[in-house]
C-alpha cells in the first residue's frame, strides 16, 4: 500500500512537471510569434549591411530660429559646433533637434495651462452669471406673488362692496350667520 501511494505521488509530480513545461513552452512560442515582425525588420537591416548608406552633411545647411540658437548657446551640455571640418556633426544636430523638441513641449504645456486658466475663468464667470440670474428670478417670482395676492385682495374687496351695495349686507357674513343659526338649531 505504501509503494502504491508513493507510486501515485511520483506520477502526479511527473504530471505536474509535464504541465508546467507545456505551459512554459506555450508561453515561449507566443513570445516568439509576437517578436516575429521585429525579427524580420532586424534581418532585413542585417541583410543590407553590405550596401550601407553614407550620410554626408557637406551640402546640408541648417537654419535655426534665434530663440533656439540662444537656448543652445546658453546650454552648458551642448558639445560645440554643428559643423566639423566642413561636414555636419550629427551628434550636435541631434542635440539641437532634441532641444527644439523640448522647447516645443514646454511651449505646448504653457499653452495648455493658459487654456486651462481661460476655461476656469469662463466657468467662474458663467457660475456668477447663473447665480445672478437665479437671484433675479427669485425676486421676480416674489414680486409676482405679491402682485397676484394684492390683485386677489382688491378683487375680493370689490366683490364685497358690490354685494353690500346690491344686497345691503355682506354675503359671506350671511353664509356664516345661516351656518351658525342652522348649527344652533341642530344642537
Amino acid at each position: 500500500a505504501y509503494r502504491m501511494k508513493q507510486n501515485d505521488k511520483t506520477k502526479s509530480d511527473t504530471t505536474e512537471r509535464t504541465e508546467k513545461v507545456r505551459r512554459m513552452w506555450t508561453h515561449i512560442m507566443e513570445m516568439l510569434t509576437s517578436l516575429k515582425k521585429d525579427k524580420e525588420v532586424v534581418d532585413s537591416v542585417l541583410e543590407n549591411c553590405d550596401q550601407q548608406c553614407i550620410l554626408d552633411g557637406s551640402d546640408v545647411v541648417l537654419r535655426l530660429p534665434r530663440l533656439l540658437v540662444q537656448k543652445i548657446e546658453s546650454d552648458s551640455n551642448f558639445t560645440g559646433n554643428i559643423y566639423e571640418d566642413g561636414k555636419l556633426k550629427f551628434l550636435a544636430v541631434i542635440q539641437v533637434l532634441n532641444e527644439g523638441l523640448r522647447m516645443l513641449r514646454n511651449e505646448h504645456c504653457l499653452c495648455e495651462l493658459k487654456e486651462l486658466h481661460r476655461i476656469e475663468n469662463m466657468v467662474k464667470y458663467c457660475n456668477k452669471l447663473l447665480e445672478d440670474l437665479n437671484t433675479k428670478r427669485l425676486e421676480r417670482e416674489q414680486q409676482h406673488r405679491v402682485s397676484i395676492y394684492e390683485s386677489i385682495s382688491r378683487k375680493q374687496e370689490d366683490w364685497e362692496m358690490k354685494w353690500k351695495k346690491f344686497l345691503g349686507w355682506d354675503p359671506f357674513n350671511l353664509i356664516f350667520k345661516e351656518d351658525l343659526v342652522s348649527s344652533v338649531q341642530f344642537i
